[in-house]
């Protein structure tokens, strides 16, 4: 059934990608020739609509290239939002380019420029609002996803604690089937509920596992879950033939998920596959080049626009306590190399300056050092330190080398975020993880951006930050 459910979710998504991508060419025209007023002769709506009958199949096809016809049920929207940005481009450049080598095709690339433009968010609107849809649906018991669980260990509880907490993604636990020699009984899993005491729910066991076989092949499963623990790895081939010869989706969650990142990449030598444990896109030349292209286009036009701020600031710092305007300290950086951080002086002059965390209420802070504090003015010189290369708009946010000396041994993969640029603003900071708050929530946030960076989750956190996460949660004095 689920089968038959995601068959006809693609038709459907194809039906309205197909329309949505008629009415962006529509209202691409209007722009260009009616509110833009473009040349007087030029080609009329009909000739473009005719054109879309050849446009619009390409994109499909193009579309189906890059996967978007595939099940997106446990897929965050900003994987799949990328992926229609990267057809769209492709299918921009396919028809620029075809119309450089037919040039008596009259198209305005004007026009063309706003369809994927437009097409873009049009198609990322509609399959956004599709998945609240879907996610809600699931949620209520409808269009669920069967699961057979191999394994009653931690990992198999992990996985199924998982499914309660996502109702939404639609999985359900059907039965598991224990490990050999394990009595039979069934397996309980704890789901909070609120402030209350949590719900306990039973997943029954449906056989043991010499019996996986007969299993398989009468009852009826959407995919199976091998979650078993290392001591039983060696029945995992025997697992993995008879979901084969059942035609199972099989899913593997590996004994040693727990020290897994949040993305794992597969490499191969001479026919041996590798677990890249620590994959960083950043570490891509390409992608490495153009965020740091950005940050210094990006930093230099932030100078010029918030330069009058920046006057103000120094001036108010310089009449608010004797002392510089920049105040400057040693923090860490990119491959653990200590570089001069600069900000506007907050703070009157004290010993505790170069070593001491500042704190909510903070007896050092001026008044007017509490409220340039406040709305992040203080920030705004570090667009200098991305100039020079030392910081990024968007990284791990950089520390005094004494915390990171202490961190380092006492919370886990404190190092990983020294691996990139810090950053003015990041994932943690624009969920609220600012000043005095917990170091290991920050570090998973920032391992989370690290592994998971991409053009996308930048523009996300910078305009996170422009529209919320400039005003801080300190208070003023």
């Amino acid at each position: 059934m689920i089968k038959e459910n995601q068959r006809l979710l693609n038709y459907f998504n194809i039906l309205t990608d197909a329309i949505v991508a008629v009415l962006a060419l529509c209202l691409a025209y209007l722009l260009r020739f009616y509110v833009f007023e473009g040349s007087e002769y030029h080609l009329q709506l009909a000739q473009y609509l005719r054109y879309a009958v050849f446009m619009v199949p390409v994109y499909l096809f193009i579309y189906e290239g890059y996967g978007l016809y595939e099940s997106f049920r446990s897929t965050r929207f900003l994987k799949e939002f990328g992926l229609i940005v990267r057809a769209n481009l492709v299918g921009f450049v396919l028809f620029l380019a075809m119309l450089f080598v037919h040039r008596y095709i009259d198209v305005s690339r004007w026009t063309l420029l706003m369809f994927a433009c437009i097409n873009t968010l049009g198609l990322g609107t509609k399959r956004y609002m599709l998945r609240r849809i879907l996610r809600s649906y699931r949620a209520k018991g409808y269009n669920l996803k069967h699961v057979l669980l191999v394994g009653s260990g931690a990992a198999a509880q992990d996985y199924a604690a998982m499914t309660l907490r996502n109702k939404d993604l639609g999985y359900n636990i059907t039965g598991y089937i224990a490990e050999p020699g394990m009595p039979k009984a069934p397996l309980y899993i704890e789901e909070a509920v609120g402030r209350g005491a949590p719900k306990t729910h039973e997943i029954p066991q449906v056989a043991g596992y010499e019996e996986l076989k007969d299993i398989l092949e009468n009852n009826f499963y959407d995919e199976v879950v091998c979650a078993m623990d290392a001591e039983y790895t060696d029945l995992l081939p025997s697992i993995i033939s008879e979901c084969e010869k059942s035609g199972l989706k099989l899913l593997v969650i590996p004994f040693y998920y727990k020290i897994l990142p949040n993305k794992a990449y597969m490499e191969e030598v001479e026919g041996l596959p590798l677990i890249n444990m620590r994959r960083i896109p950043l570490d891509n030349k390409l992608n490495g080049i153009c965020k740091r292209g950005g940050d210094i286009l990006l930093s230099a036009l932030l100078i010029v626009l918030t330069s009058p701020i920046m006057l103000f600031a120094a001036i108010g710092t310089k009449l608010s306590s004797p002392g510089p305007i920049i105040f400057k300290q040693e923090r860490v950086g990119k491959d653990n190399k200590t570089f001069t951080m600069y900000k506007f002086r907050s703070m009157r002059v004290n010993a505790q300056s170069m070593t001491a965390w500042s704190k909510d209420e903070d007896p050092r802070k001026t008044k007017f050092g509490s409220f340039i504090r406040k709305c992040s003015i203080d920030e705004l010189p570090q667009f200098f330190n991305v100039l020079k290369g030392d910081m990024s708009l968007v990284g791990p946010r950089p520390e005094l080398r004494k915390f990171v000396d202490e961190f380092k041994e006492t919370v886990p993969l404190y190092m990983i975020k020294h691996q990139v640029r810090p950053g003015i603003t990041g994932w943690a900071q624009v969920n609220g993880l600012r000043g005095d708050t917990s170091i290991r929530e920050r570090i998973e946030h920032d391992i989370y951006y690290i592994e998971n960076w991409s053009f996308m989750l930048d523009l996300k956190i910078i305009a996170m930050t422009a529209f919320g996460g400039i005003f801080n949660k300190e208070k003023l004095k």
